[in-house]
C-alpha cells in the first residue's frame, strides 16, 4: 500500500466493504478512482470521502444527501456550507432515528406484557391439568 494510492483489494480491506460495493460507489459518482487499464487506484480524497460515505450510511443518510453534502465540500468557504447542511441533515435523521427507537421500546414493552399474560396462561393451564389427572 503506498501513501499516495491504494488498489480496490487494499481499499476492501481497508474498509471492509466489497469491490461491488467500491464500484457501485464510483458509478454513482461519489468517488473517483484514478483509472489505469482495468485497475482502479484510489486517492487520499477517496478514502476521506468513503470514510464520510460509511459514516453517512451508518447514520442513515440517503446516497443523493451523501452525494450533495460531498460536492459542498470546495464551496470556498471553509466548508461552512457542508458543515451547515450536514448538521440540518443530521437533525431530521436524529429526530426520525429516536421516532424509531420511542416506536421501538413500545413495542417491546407490548410484547413483554404479551408474554407475560401468555406464561400466566401456559401456568395456570398446566396447574388445571395436573389437578384434572
Amino acid at each position: 500500500m503506498t501513501e499516495k494510492t491504494m488498489t480496490i483489494r487494499e481499499m476492501c480491506d481497508a474498509y471492509e466493504v466489497t469491490p461491488r460495493t467500491l464500484r457501485f460507489y464510483e458509478a454513482k459518482e461519489l468517488l473517483f478512482p484514478i483509472r489505469e487499464g482495468q485497475k482502479r487506484l484510489f486517492t487520499k480524497r477517496d478514502r476521506a470521502r468513503l470514510k464520510l460515505i460509511l459514516r453517512g450510511k451508518r447514520f442513515g443518510f440517503s446516497l443523493e444527501e451523501i452525494r450533495q453534502l460531498l460536492d459542498l465540500y470546495n464551496m470556498g468557504d471553509a466548508q461552512l456550507t457542508q458543515l451547515s447542511r450536514t448538521y440540518e441533515i443530521a437533525q431530521d435523521r436524529l429526530r426520525d432515528m429516536e421516532a424509531q427507537r420511542d416506536e421501538l421500546n413500545e413495542a417491546i414493552d407490548e410484547l413483554k406484557e404479551q408474554m407475560k399474560w401468555g406464561a400466566e396462561m401456559v401456568a395456570s393451564l398446566q396447574t388445571k391439568k395436573k389437578a384434572a389427572e
